[in-house]
């Protein structure tokens, strides 16, 4: 989808493509509003009016009618001759506590968390430091950790972004020779849950902060693996379990710094059997001039985590100073490949 829609704007004159990259804010502004004002759940029953919408949401009704056809031109809605909305197959996405729901997600990538932040970038390229934290104060999982409505939410929207990388990666890489798999950082167990589902060999830990692991045991139970998988509380930055025969590091490594990093790697290393296999799911970005979507990310590491992507020769560099070497990049159906390191 992304390689289509680049392909598109290249298709253009340069002068429409930077426009039309320009405006691109304008569409997330709405689609944040629609998710901000629920207007989906207003149409779950059935289709109405901006005059009826408007009394529900406290708006302007000719202004929202106004909102409410471009809204339609981007395809969340439809008008019929009536002027009455209803919902599409996209809109239907937008609605409140459905299957596959983004509405927390929207909030959280078109709203001020994300916004106002990545708004500091050249703060952050002057600097090295984030704009998250020139504008909240402190640093994103520490904002997290103080507001835990954000913080589900931010964990609802990571969820949602990785959504196909757990089986992808499950089918991507034999785990079945993995005695005891420890997810360090793994949160609520689901790429975890997705490889022992794959693989009845193995055993699990899931480790992470205990009040990001507080609602795995449900979804862990819910998968019928709660004999298989042991949870412990703690902080990577401090210690993990110890006799392993694979560590599972995913999408933790470009959350943090280097020097962040290489604490993670070697409380891992030190834990670790001589035999053990450190398993790192990333973006792996492509070098030279390719589209990658790990690439954008990026650009959100600067501005708003203070981690970052990384090319296989970077990958290669942080393990050499961790004292690991790097033997593969696994590639899987999605954005992620699995690069494999032993220790040295």
């Amino acid at each position: 989808m992304a390689e289509t829609a680049h392909s598109k704007i290249e298709a253009q004159a340069p002068q429409a493509q930077l426009i039309q990259m320009a405006t691109g804010h304008w569409i997330s502004s709405l689609v944040y509003f629609a998710a901000q004002m629920k207007l989906a759940d207003q149409l779950a029953e059935g289709p109405k009016t901006s005059d009826e919408l408007a009394l529900s949401i406290a708006a302007d009704a000719p202004s929202l009618y106004r909102v409410m056809r471009t809204l339609c031109g981007i395809g969340l809605f439809t008008e019929d001759s009536s002027h009455r909305f209803s919902l599409t197959p996209l809109g239907e996405a937008l609605r409140t506590g459905t299957p596959g729901s983004v509405r927390s997600s929207v909030l959280i990538l078109a709203g001020e968390l994300n916004t106002k932040a990545i708004g500091q970038l050249d703060y952050s390229v002057q600097t090295g430091k984030t704009g998250f934290e020139k504008v909240f104060g402190m640093p994103l999982f520490e904002w997290l950790g103080n507001h835990p409505t954000e913080a589900s939410m931010f964990s609802e929207t990571m969820i949602g972004l990785h959504a196909g990388e757990p089986a992808a990666v499950a089918a991507a890489y034999d785990f079945s020779q993995c005695e005891t798999l420890i997810d360090v950082g793994g949160a609520t167990g689901k790429m975890l849950s997705a490889i022992l589902s794959r693989h009845p060999e193995p055993r699990g830990i899931l480790f992470d902060l205990p009040h990001v692991i507080h609602d795995a045991p449900a979804l862990i139970r819910a998968q019928g693996l709660a004999d298989r998988i042991k949870i412990e509380g703690g902080s990577f930055f401090e210690s993990v379990p110890a006799g392993g025969s694979a560590y599972l590091l995913s999408h933790i490594i470009h959350d943090w710094n280097e020097a962040q990093c290489l604490t993670i790697l070697g409380n891992c290393r030190r834990q670790m059997k001589p035999n053990s296999r450190l398993l790192i799911i990333e973006m792996v970005l492509p070098t030279g001039n390719t589209p990658h979507p790990g690439k954008m990310l990026d650009m959100v590491m600067l501005t708003i985590a203070g981690g970052q992507e990384r090319t296989e020769p970077e990958y290669r560099a942080l393990l050499d100073k961790a004292r690991f070497r790097l033997t593969r990049v696994v590639p899987t159906e999605s954005a992620v490949s699995v690069v494999e390191a032993v220790p040295v």
